[in-house]
Order: structure tokens, then C-alpha cells, then sequence
């Protein structure tokens, strides 16, 4: 097999452009692309857990504590500790980190639309239906 028939060639190969791509983009916003996962997944639904949030962005734990302090250095989260559990925390974004979902995401969809503008619409459709199948798994 060549690298043009590696699925895993080929995906790794995309997710460095996009990282890349992304990462200049963040820098703007003084934001680095380790914390990309974790604000993407809280703008979509903050107030859940440090263990929920690591499993929804695949990070392992330790990681993940280690992202949200940086998160909170910056001013972009709060943590609120559980009333039912004192070893687990709710994590919240901070007003600043609200307010720059817009502008940050919409750096995200023109660095989608730049690496799939080489698809037809209906390429494009398809292409993302299939990864989201193969992602199911």
C-alpha cells in the first residue's frame, strides 16, 4: 500500500493542515490549539464536568486538568465545584471566552471552507457524511 491508499496517512496528513491552519488563526486571539476541543465543546454546552469534558474531547485526564488551568490563567473558564461530589467540577466559560465564540469560529469555518472548496457541493456533503460514519465508530 501506498500512502495515497493509508486512510491513516491520509486523514493525519489533513488534521496537521487543519491544525496548523487553526493554530495561526488562534494566535490572534492569544489562544493556543490545545484549548481549540475544550472552548468548541463548551460554547456547544458549558456547566458539564472535568470528566465529561475530557471524554468529549479525548484527552486524557490529566491533560485535561492541566488545559483548564491554563484555561483559568487566562481568564476563559471557572470551575464550581459539584455540591453532591466535591471531587468533581462544573466548568463554565467566562464572559471573555463567550464573547470571542463568534469571531473564533468563524475563523474555523473559513479554514474549513479554504480545504473544502476543492469539492463540488455534493462532494463536500458526502465527504463529510462519511467522516462523520467512520467517527461513529
Amino acid at each position: 500500500m501506498d500512502r495515497s491508499e493509508s486512510l491513516g496517512y491520509l486523514v493525519s496528513h489533513l488534521n496537521v493542515s487543519l491544525q496548523n491552519e487553526l493554530n495561526e488563526r488562534l494566535h490572534r486571539y492569544d489562544l493556543d490549539i490545545k484549548v481549540w476541543p475544550v472552548l468548541f465543546t463548551l460554547w456547544q454546552e458549558e456547566g458539564i464536568t472535568q470528566t465529561e469534558l475530557s471524554k468529549r474531547c479525548d484527552v486524557a485526564s490529566y491533560t485535561m486538568t492541566r488545559l483548564l488551568d491554563q484555561m483559568q490563567n487566562q481568564g476563559l473558564i471557572t470551575r464550581f465545584q459539584e455540591l453532591d461530589n466535591r471531587r468533581a467540577f462544573k466548568i463554565f466559560l467566562t464572559d471573555d471566552a463567550k464573547a470571542m465564540e463568534l469571531d473564533v469560529v468563524r475563523e474555523a469555518e473559513r479554514i474549513n471552507d479554504k480545504f473544502l472548496q476543492l469539492l463540488s457541493e455534493d462532494e463536500q456533503q458526502l465527504f463529510m457524511r462519511l467522516l462523520n460514519k467512520i467517527n461513529r465508530l
